[in-house]
């Protein structure tokens, strides 16, 4: 059996800034395959080596942006500011591609601010056979780049293909990037059976005309965390893999973990 983990971790903190006691909670899943939007890897905090070092894994971080980090002790009693999905994200800012709106660049001095990276990591304790980043490029209303992580594990004698992402929002054009992931999994050499998993921002309806011939191996609710009222965190298969159980958990970030145990069927 392979568990596998889903967790979005909103770079270790909330929507105000607030850290989050992200790392310990995922601990407690123990996952044998973890992907993480949202890393963050800064001047103060490293959630890539932490995780890696507390779950004794290894694997691969892509950097997606280069950011600021905002660090804050107070806030609302919410997660996030109620106007944060329209005025602009609070707790992190991205500079790269677009300009900040007026509210960020307000809240920006007021706020201890750390540099760093954001991405996208795939950790596992399962046998590396091949692990490389690959990127699929930049929409024109995106902050950030996008690339995946694609890796050869093996489980059980059995060898098998991973590809992580963090899909752009449906109102960005992400079905752009999910013909550029068609046209990956396309080029692979061989029939091993796949995984597609991360946070792909968009319902499992859209999905089955984005991404055909690919099944839903678990079902659960992600967003948001806390009263969650869809999924848009999944973990999708090719070839003879069978759910045993899965769910989500609260975990702190935005998005609930959502982790499926896994098998691979014998021929």
């Amino acid at each position: 059996m392979v568990r596998v983990a889903i967790s979005n971790l909103h770079a270790g903190i909330d929507g105000w800034g607030r850290d989050i006691d992200i790392v310990s909670r995922i601990v407690q899943v123990r996952p044998d395959l973890l992907i993480c939007p949202e890393t963050w890897r800064g001047s103060r905090e490293d959630l890539y080596d932490e995780l890696r070092v507390a779950l004794g894994m290894s694997g691969a971080f892509a950097v997606l942006a280069q950011a600021e980090r905002a660090r804050a002790t107070t806030g609302g009693r919410s997660w996030q500011p109620w106007h944060s999905l329209l005025s602009g994200e609070h707790g992190l800012y991205f500079t790269e591609h677009r300009p900040l709106s007026a509210s960020q660049l307000a809240r920006r001095q007021r706020v201890d601010l750390e540099p760093g990276e954001w991405g996208l990591s795939l950790l596992t304790r399962l046998p590396i056979l091949s692990l490389h980043v690959e990127p699929i490029g930049r929409l024109p209303r995106e902050r950030v780049n996008r690339a995946v992580i694609v890796a050869t594990l093996e489980a059980d004698g059995r060898a098998f293909r991973v590809i992580a992402l963090h899909g752009a929002h449906i109102s960005h054009g992400s079905h752009r990037q999910y013909q550029r992931i068609s046209q990956l999994v396309a080029s692979l050499s061989d029939d091993l059976p796949v995984l597609l998993a991360g946070d792909f921002n968009s319902w499992r309806p859209l999905l089955r005309a984005f991404l055909p011939g690919w099944r839903s191996l678990v079902h659960a609710r992600t967003w948001p965390a806390r009263r969650p009222h869809s999924q848009i965190d999944h973990v999708l298969g090719r070839g003879p893999w069978r759910a045993t159980s899965g769910g989500a958990l609260d975990v702190g970030s935005d998005h609930r973990l959502l982790y499926a145990d896994l098998e691979l069927e014998r021929p």
